[in-house]
């Protein structure tokens, strides 16, 4: 399934998000499928095209551009985040963490 608009809004922000609002942060290269895989666990929306593919959620379980990931073909996929975070993994790239009281 494509989602252009999403893809569109998931590059924009990592192009012209500032430096205060969100840190992008570099991960592993994933295929498209293991992106979407873990994209639909996270509750999240998965667009591809011929720039490349991604996921983008609210951070908590729901489709958005607050949390987003964004791989090229044949390079690291780079996560969006806010908040200082810095996640090794797509799961944790797309959901904020759980903190517990």
């Amino acid at each position: 399934m494509r989602h252009p608009v999403l893809l569109f809004a998931i590059i924009g922000n990592l192009l012209i998000a500032g430096p205060s609002l969100a840190n992008d942060v570099n991960l592993h290269k994933h295929t498209p499928e293991e992106i979407k895989s873990v994209c639909e666990k996270a509750g999240g929306s998965f667009s591809q095209d011929s720039a490349g593919y991604g996921c983008g959620t609210d951070c908590h379980g729901k489709a958005g551009t607050a949390c987003t990931v964004f791989c090229k073909p044949d390079q690291k996929c780079v996560a969006q985040v806010t908040g200082g975070r810095r996640p090794r993994h797509v799961i944790d790239a797309l959901q904020a963490p759980h903190h517990g009281h």
